[in-house]
């Protein structure tokens, strides 16, 4: 195929690459001075009014969703001979695919990857988004500020969620699809997505497929890969659906080996047993104490003093008190700020056990610079404005998530002389003790 000279008032300079129905452009853009890629669609489907809808629903679900783990459609047009073109973010780092040419990447590689994927395509559930395509050529990767960042693209085949019982065309790229995506009519979810990025993790750990590899467990084919991590890329590619992680998020964190707490995706990772809470008082850890709660409560602190909450002692099973980086929420990064998680399981993150996370920071100030996060799958109450001890701010309620009674409220507070507390409260029952948790709030020094 001849370069085109020029793509609307864009200057083309070379070909990236080709598929069955586009061809996608490097050009320059002399009024911004920066380099984009422009998608066309090829001259054979374009006349198709089904393919072309499609090209211009892709362009349009990204430009909507407008996200940083996203490619970004910042111009859409037409050809003098009528075909469509889309003029996106150019991502010089390659693909996910090119890297795989050379064999498996290291473990905090592809455990790196795969949980950035992961939020790119939480990102579009959250956004009422199926990708259903998923694969190493559709992940890129670029540079921003220094930093290496990882897109996801080529949304051709995304559908809308709410429409996904009505699903009819198979549609997907076999090794990666999952195998409810091969049956017509077959109501596809959020983990239809979950299984695509369970086998590029798989390949990215052993360089082979799950399908080449006739799914054995990736330590088999790379001894040394951890059995967390065995059990979590395992149940992410499970046949039947209602086995695999609920959501992105959710077989992200199981990925986490660090150790650090992400607050915003409850994950928790123990060396070694579920620790209870009256072990970890007498060992000199977290103070627990009954004293002016209501019947059945428990008191918990982290280890400085500086945050408390009670909670019923039904949640109060598992403990961890060693802080929590407000980077999480988009707060300034540096040492792990106080905090605790309290909750009934929290070493199953996609569990619908009760949780707390409470941590304190001095970057939490009004007005609230701080991003709270979204809840795949739940539904959004109006937020609310609430007074605890001195302390205000509000309330953010999710619920209905995954069509059950598992709730999330998001907390942020602050205090008159500045610094203030941030907390997620996450509940499975009927009911809401949000107010009754936040009561027995206390903070000391932060």
């Amino acid at each position: 195929m001849p370069v085109p000279s020029s793509i609307g008032r864009y200057r083309v300079t070379q070909r990236l690459g080709s598929g069955a129905f586009a061809t996608v452009w490097l050009a320059e853009d002399a009024s911004l001075e920066s380099q984009v890629a422009i998608k066309v669609l090829a001259e054979n489907w374009a006349h198709h009014p089904d393919v072309r809808a499609r090209f211009e629903q892709e362009a349009q679900v990204l430009r909507r969703v407008d996200s940083e783990h996203l490619v970004r459609v910042h111009d859409y047009g037409e050809l003098p001979d009528g075909r469509p073109y889309q003029v996106m973010t150019y991502a010089a780092g390659g693909t996910l695919e090119d890297r795989l040419a050379a064999g498996p990447m290291s473990v905090r590689a592809a455990l790196r990857t795969a949980t950035a994927i992961a939020a790119a395509v939480a990102v579009l559930h959250e956004s009422g988004v199926l990708h259903r395509d998923l694969k190493p050529s559709n992940v890129l990767f670029t540079t921003v500020r220094g930093q290496e960042r990882i897109l996801v693209a080529d949304l051709g085949l995304a559908k809308a969620i709410a429409h996904a019982s009505g699903f009819t065309v198979v549609a997907g790229t076999p090794g990666y699809m999952a195998p409810e995506q091969s049956l017509p009519g077959g109501g596809l979810d959020v983990r239809a997505d979950v299984h695509a990025i369970g086998a590029m993790t798989y390949q990215m750990l052993t360089g082979q497929t799950p399908f080449e590899a006739k799914r054995v467990a990736p330590s088999r084919l790379r001894p040394g890969i951890p059995r967390q991590i065995d059990q979590a890329v395992l149940r992410a590619l499970d046949t039947d659906r209602k086995r695999r992680w609920p959501s992105a998020e959710a077989f992200a964190s199981a990925l986490d080996l660090s150790g650090r707490r992400r607050p915003l995706r409850w994950v928790t990772r123990f060396a070694g047993t579920a620790v209870a809470l009256a072990a970890l008082a007498a060992a000199g850890g977290a103070a627990v104490q009954d004293g002016g709660l209501p019947l059945g409560w428990a008191r918990v602190s982290d280890a400085t003093g500086a945050v408390s909450i009670a909670i019923p002692r039904s949640w109060a099973h598992q403990l961890r008190d060693g802080g929590w980086s407000p980077s999480a929420i988009g707060l300034p990064a540096g040492t792990p700020s106080p905090g605790l998680q309290v909750g009934a399981d929290l070493a199953n993150p996609a569990g619908t056990s009760p949780a707390v996370l409470a941590g304190a920071s001095r970057w939490i100030v009004e007005p609230f610079a701080a991003t709270l996060p979204t809840h795949a799958g739940c539904v959004r109450q109006p937020d609310r404005r609430v007074s605890v001890g001195g302390l205000s701010g509000l309330v953010r309620r999710w619920t209905g998530c995954g069509g059950t009674e598992l709730s999330f409220d998001d907390v942020l507070l602050s205090g008159p002389d500045g610094g203030g507390v941030y907390l997620q409260i996450r509940q499975d029952q009927r009911g809401d003790r949000t107010d009754g948790v936040l009561s027995t709030l206390r903070l000391g020094h932060s």
